[in-house]
């Protein structure tokens, strides 16, 4: 570690100390462009022996635990490297040296596991469904989807997921030590969108240098340093790739997709089932040219969306269409043979322009007509007249009135039948 390095950690840890309360906002958010600074607090946390080490551990609880959002965020970013230098000395037996690491990591979790007053958190995860359209998707796109008992059953219902309460830890042991470091991959994954370049490339190369150490691939890959295997579980293998899945798309292309084949690697060689999903599914969904984003820009998983476009066929049933089709009136051979509702009423129809058949003498048939009509229709004034619960009797009114016009209606133009 060079004397400039050194000189610029020392004075990071001076500077915080003396800082007043009312400038700890605007100092926060001035961390964030110091690159020569965070490029020396990495060369710190990569030498487990540096004199430096400890205090830097302490400095980075304390912007942890202060409450400042961006002061946690800046924490987070050295989140990835922490945990390989933890693993790195836990696998050459030397916990000695990685016991401020493992303190602030511990720290960190203890935090995280309780809400402000205290209390465990439960963590809970939504799975989307399929059958409803998303930014990753639509439901036409993936084919017909049978409409069956069961999944009519299913359909709007949300399955959700719950992570916690997670007990406290006192010390790292071989039993809960990638349980905590999961969880707080987990935590730093939520903050991804936040965290700089450096951080994602210190992500990517780590999950390579944690899959193939001890292995034949370590060779092709030329990593120096452990040369022993570290063990991992699923559940950390999975969140692993969903830091690299996001690296991909915000300009780390190349070590991602190495990071990537080199966790693909080990799940194979572990026949772990969880992994071996997700990262064939990033790898099948990857375009086929490098993606190239700007540093500067909104980032963000490009995806692509099916135009949107007139779901409704000119053919559909509709309420319209099937308000129409109620009311139309058809003409019919014979009369009296179909009926159309009105309410509570059937109103029979009365066919005056396809008459045929024999004549008849003196209006014989038109009369005969009329009477039947007649009749017919003071039987159904008669049912429909029945007591209602409305007030005032009016609905009854205006159906006595209606049925009046058309009988009146229907004896006219029955009596002006001409042959």
């Amino acid at each position: 570690m060079l004397a400039v390095d050194t000189g610029v950690v020392e004075e990071w840890l001076s500077e915080f100390k003396t800082l007043p309360e009312a400038s700890i906002s605007s100092y926060a958010t001035s961390l964030k462009d110091k690159t020569a600074l965070i490029s020396s607090l990495y060369k710190v946390i990569q030498e487990p022996q540096s004199e430096l080490l400890e205090p830097v551990c302490h400095q980075l609880f304390e912007f942890y635990r202060s409450g400042e959002e961006q002061l946690l965020r800046f924490t987070l970013q050295f989140l990835p490297e922490l945990m390989w230098c933890y693993l790195a000395v836990s696998a050459s037996r030397d916990l000695q040296s990685s016991g401020c690491i493992e303190a602030l990591l511990l720290g960190v979790y203890n935090l995280e596991i309780v809400d402000k007053e205290g209390h465990n958190k439960v963590l809970s995860f939504t799975i989307p469904s399929l059958s409803k359209p998303s930014v990753y998707h639509e439901p036409s796109s993936i084919g017909s989807m049978a409409l069956t008992e069961g999944a009519l059953s299913q359909h709007g219902l949300s399955r959700v997921v719950y992570s916690g309460p997670h007990p406290q830890r006192e010390m790292l042991t071989a039993q809960n030590r990638f349980e905590v470091l999961t969880f707080l991959l987990l935590c730093y994954n939520a903050a991804l969108s936040y965290m700089p370049a450096m951080s994602l490339q210190s992500l990517c190369q780590i999950s390579s240098r944690i899959c193939v150490c001890g292995y034949p691939r370590q060779q092709v890959r030329k990593y120096k340093g452990v040369n022993s295997r570290i063990p991992v579980s699923s559940e950390f293998m999975v969140q692993m790739l969903t830091g690299i899945y996001y690296a991909f798309y915000n300009g780390e292309w190349d070590l991602a997709r190495k990071a990537m084949d080199d966790v693909l690697y080990r799940a194979q060689l572990e026949l772990y089932p969880e992994p071996l999903l997700v990262a064939n599914a990033i790898k099948a969904s990857l375009p086929q040219g490098a993606m190239k984003s700007s540093k500067e820009g909104t980032r963000c998983i490009q995806v692509e969306i099916t135009p949107t476009s007139s779901r409704i066929s000119r053919n559909a049933v509709t309420s319209m269409s099937i308000r129409g089709h109620r009311w139309k009136r058809r003409e019919q051979p014979e009369n009296g043979s179909d009926a159309t509702e009105l309410g509570n009423f059937i109103i029979p129809e009365i066919s005056v322009t396809s008459v045929a058949g024999e004549r008849t003498g003196n209006g014989e048939k038109s009369r005969a007509l009329a009477e039947n009509d007649v009749q017919h229709l003071q039987g159904v004034q008669e049912t429909a007249t029945e007591p209602k619960t409305d007030s005032k009797g009016l609905p009854e009114i205006r159906r006595q009135k209606s049925v009046r016009k058309m009988m009146e209606d229907g004896i006219n133009s029955s009596g002006r039948v001409q042959f």
